[in-house]
C-alpha cells in the first residue's frame, strides 16, 4: 500500500504533539508528503495552522472535567478537556470553552475522538487565541438510557473530577449518591466478573508465587494451595470492584446491598479525573 494511501495513528499523534494541530489536518499534512514528518511541520506553518512551537509541546494537564444530561433524547455526555495551567482552569472563558464542547458531543455524538476533535477543533483555535494557550480534548464517553433507564450525575471540586451512572431505573436521590460514590472510590470494575482476564492472570501469578514461597504452607495438598491462590486473587481484585465498595452515605453497607435494597441494577459508570495518567513536565520554559 502507497504511503499516500495510509499514514499511522503514531505518526498522527507525534505531529501533533510538535505541533498542536488538529487530528485531520495533520493526517492531511503526512499525506501530502509521504509521511515525512518534518516536511509536514512546514506544511502546517506554512498554512499557518501549527502553533508556536514552544507552545505546543508544553504538557496540558490542567483542565476541566464535566458532565450534561439530556433527558429528552435519552444521552449523557462526560468529558475531559485539559489546557496547561490552572489559573486558566478556572477562568470563566475555559469554562465555557468546555460547556461548548460539551454541547456539540452531545448534539453531534461523534463515534470516535478523531471525529469529535474535528467537530471542536475551531473552538479550540479560537480559545488559544483567545487564552494564549494548548488546548485538548482528551477524552469524552457519550451513554444512552433506554426507556425506563436513569442517569445519575456529580462533579467533584468544581469540575476536576466528575462521575456518571447509568441505572435500570429512576432511584431519585439515589442516581447521584451512586455516581458520588464513583467519584470517592475510584472503582476499576463494576464487579469481580468485569475483571479481564489479563488483570486477573497476572495477580493469580503473584499470588501464586507468594503461596509457594510460604513455609507455613509447604506442606498443604495442592488443592488447597489453589483454593488459597484463588481466594487471594478475589480479594485483591475485588477491593478494586464497585459492587463490594462502601456506600458514600452508609460505610456499613456496600454498593451492591443499597442497589439490592433499592431495587436498582447500576449498568455502566465512567470516572474521569483531571490529568490521571499524564505525566508532567518538571519545567518548562
Amino acid at each position: 500500500m502507497c504511503i499516500r494511501d495510509r499514514v499511522t495513528i503514531d505518526q498522527i499523534k507525534a505531529l501533533r504533539d510538535r505541533t498542536g494541530a488538529g487530528i485531520m489536518d495533520c493526517k492531511k499534512a503526512l499525506l501530502e508528503v509521504d509521511g515525512d514528518i518534518e516536511k509536514a511541520i512546514d506544511v502546517l506553518r506554512e498554512k499557518g495552522i501549527a502553533k508556536a512551537a514552544s507552545k505546543a509541546g508544553r504538557v496540558a494537564a490542567e483542565g476541566l472535567t464535566n458532565i450534561k444530561v439530556c433527558d429528552a433524547c435519552h444521552k449523557a455526555v462526560i468529558v475531559e478537556v485539559n489546557c496547561e495551567t490552572d489559573f486558566v482552569s478556572s477562568s470563566d472563558k475555559f469554562h465555557d470553552l468546555v460547556a461548548q464542547v460539551t454541547d456539540v458531543l452531545l448534539k453531534n455524538c461523534p463515534a470516535t475522538l478523531e471525529e469529535a476533535t474535528e467537530l471542536t477543533k475551531d473552538l479550540f483555535a479560537d480559545a488559544t487565541i483567545a487564552m494564549g494557550e494548548k488546548f485538548v480534548l482528551r477524552r469524552y464517553e457519550i451513554l444512552s438510557a433506554a426507556e425506563g433507564q436513569a442517569f445519575g450525575a456529580y462533579s467533584h471540586m468544581q469540575g476536576k473530577i466528575s462521575g456518571l451512572v447509568l441505572l435500570s431505573k429512576d432511584g431519585g436521590d439515589l442516581n447521584k449518591a451512586l455516581a458520588m460514590t464513583v467519584v470517592a472510590n475510584n472503582p476499576s470494575y463494576l464487579t469481580i466478573t468485569d475483571v479481564p482476564e489479563d488483570v486477573r492472570a497476572r495477580e493469580t501469578k503473584i499470588a501464586q508465587t507468594e503461596v509457594s514461597e510460604d513455609p507455613k504452607l509447604a506442606s498443604k495438598p495442592d488443592a488447597v494451595k489453589a483454593n488459597i491462590v484463588v481466594r487471594k486473587v478475589d480479594k485483591v481484585l475485588s477491593s478494586s470492584c464497585l459492587d463490594v465498595q462502601p456506600y458514600v452515605y452508609d460505610e456499613n453497607k456496600t454498593v451492591g446491598q443499597v442497589l439490592k435494597e433499592n431495587g436498582v441494577e447500576l449498568l455502566k459508570f465512567v470516572r474521569y479525573a483531571v490529568g490521571e495518567g499524564i505525566e508532567k513536565k518538571a519545567s518548562e520554559e
